[in-house]
């Protein structure tokens, strides 16, 4: 290690003879200070959040790596928010704001403390690409190891999970469900600690953190519950000295090509329609431009090989007794889908990590010669209404409805929506529009899972679309078009959408349009009145000054 540690820059030499004595003070020993690398091991653990609740035990299996790899090892926290929690209420305009805030802060205690490189410990949903998006504009040596799904829940006789459980609400009103029904699911829905059990945001991060390589193989999928997922920290720990020693960083790794076979696989196993949110801001760290454009073009050039929750009956569990996602990019590598000269953070190329790593259920791993679908699992859409661009999970979208055409029933908020669907406004063959809910209009682009479920439970996902300029949970299902672009905040024609306008969609060709004329469009938008910010105070007035559009990842400019 002949280059100078950022540590030794901090703590060596007598002109550093006060922060030396401030180590000192929590029981650093002298013939570490300086000679060992100083590894921030940054947990997020929480009381709160399910997916947070354990990472105590993976701290300390953290440390215990980094000590046994020669270095020092410095825990600091770092906030996670549960976006299940959020759900449904104000607390939902703050999670993709938290992302910023999460990046912001490890970069704060990072550079404040000349720390070497980084353990991140994530789990849910915007934690991961926070933590990510720090290591790369860091660039310090680091590395990922993720608190894994928790288990498949069961409920009488079916499988379960929180996209199943939110559900219920509609049962529930339509009189389908009792009170003490009810409690029993929401008992059963969620059984362990860990991401929720599909892929939903949380766990398409924690596999696509695999695939930049900045974590280690089966980082996404073994469950939280495992001695392997505490086996994998310890491992993380001990490689994150190595890591500094050979003085290999973020960006060695992260380059355009791993952008590009990440957005492969995520096709490959229908991720979260937020990784086309995060992996742009995860780009925008090391200077690249990740658009819209890219994510559909490598969509229509990659088979769908997954169907997990919610996009179909199988879980997080089950894909990794499949091989996980060594076991896709081997699918995936037989059409040299992939660049596997890459290197994962284990100083291995792609090639050398999935060799051998063969299918063990085609039920859940589909052969790349008879995919789910020749296309990917999410759709970029364009038209007169979005000019630049919405988003559909189209794995998780029923065959009848992949072209729609109706009449809007138009909704300002989320919780609007939500009422109108369930007092019975909503009509099938209606198309549900919900405006004011992007970036800066929310502000902080709230997930739609509660109008979307609602329509699930009042049985009219056969016939009714949503389209939004807000985003949707990766547990969503159904017609859910998401992340229109400019969003009506911004004055985009989204805004201009009436109650009975009507809305054409058609996925299988990438268009949505209003059936209006150019001059119409127009004449409504020279009308239009931008409506008073939903909130005037706090972190969020900031945020929504300074926040981009969806199609540009929702970085702060």
């Amino acid at each position: 290690m002949s280059k100078k540690m950022n540590s030794q820059k901090v703590y060596q030499g007598p002109e550093r003879i006060e922060a030396r004595s401030l180590l000192y003070a929590t029981g650093k020993l002298e013939k570490d200070i300086g000679r060992k690398p100083l590894i921030g091991v940054v947990n997020s653990f929480n009381e709160i959040v399910p997916g947070h609740f354990h990472l105590r035990s993976l701290a300390d299996a953290a440390k215990l790596g980094v000590a046994a790899g020669g270095g020092i090892p410095v825990e600091f926290p770092s906030i996670a928010m549960c976006d299940g929690i959020a759900m449904s209420h104000a607390g939902m305009h703050y999670p993709l704001a938290s992302r910023e805030l999460i990046a912001d802060s490890i970069e704060a205690m990072a550079k404040a403390h000349g720390l070497d490189g980084l353990v991140l410990i994530p789990n849910c949903d915007k934690i991961v690409p926070g933590m990510t998006m720090a290591a790369l504009r860091l660039n310090i040596p680091s590395i990922i190891v993720s608190g894994g799904p928790m288990a498949t829940g069961h409920y009488k006789d079916e499988v379960a999970d929180y996209s199943t459980c939110i559900e219920q609400v509609a049962a529930y009103k339509l009189g389908e469900k009792s009170e003490e029904e009810m409690e029993e699911y929401a008992h059963a829905a969620c059984p362990s600690c860990g991401s929720c059990a599909g892929m939903f945001t949380a766990n398409s991060m924690n596999c696509l953190s695999e695939v930049l390589g900045l974590a280690l193989p089966y980082n996404g999928t073994i469950p939280s519950y495992y001695g392997d997922r505490i086996a994998l920290a310890k491992i993380a720990g001990e490689r994150s000295v190595a890591l500094v020693k050979e003085d290999i960083k973020p960006r060695d790794i992260v380059t355009e090509e791993a952008f590009k076979n990440a957005i492969v696989v995520d096709m490959a196993i229908a991720g979260s329609t937020n990784t086309t949110l995060h992996l742009p801001a995860i780009a925008h760290e090391c200077g690249l431009e990740l658009s819209l454009e890219k994510f559909d073009e490598i969509s229509k050039n990659t088979p769908n090989l997954c169907h997990i929750s919610p996009s179909g009956d199988k879980f997080m569990f089950d894909l990794h007794m499949a091989g996980g996602i060594p076991a896709v990019m081997h699918e995936l590598d037989k059409k040299s889908l992939l660049n596997t000269s890459l290197k994962n953070i284990n100083g291995k190329t792609i090639k050398e990590n999935i060799e051998g790593k063969e299918t063990r259920d085609h039920d859940v791993i589909r052969p790349i010669e008879n995919p789910f679908n020749d296309q990917g699992g999410i759709a970029v859409l364009k038209g007169n209404i979005a000019p630049g661009g919405c988003v559909v999970k189209s794995a998780a979208v029923r065959p009848e409805m992949m072209k729609h055409k109706g009449e809007a029933v138009v909704f300002d908020s989320m919780e609007a929506a939500t009422e109108g669907i369930f007092d019975g406004k909503v009509k099938k063959g209606n198309v549900v529009v919900i405006k004011y809910e992007g970036p800066k209009g929310g502000p902080g682009m709230r997930e739609m899972l509660t109008p979307t479920s609602a329509i699930v439970g009042m049985h009219l996902d056969n016939d009714v679309a949503l389209v939004t300029d807000g985003r949707f949970s990766g547990a969503t299902r159904g017609a859910a078009i998401g992340h229109v672009s400019p969003e009506a905040m911004d004055g985009g024609p989204f805004a201009i959408i009436e109650d009975g306008d009507v809305i054409e969609i058609d996925i299988e060709n990438r268009s949505i349009n209003i059936d209006l004329t150019d001059d119409e469009i127009k004449e409504r938008l020279d009308k239009l009145v931008k409506p008073e910010p939903k909130i005037k105070e706090g972190y969020l007035v900031r945020y929504a000054r300074a926040v981009s559009s969806a199609n540009k990842g929702a970085i702060l400019e």
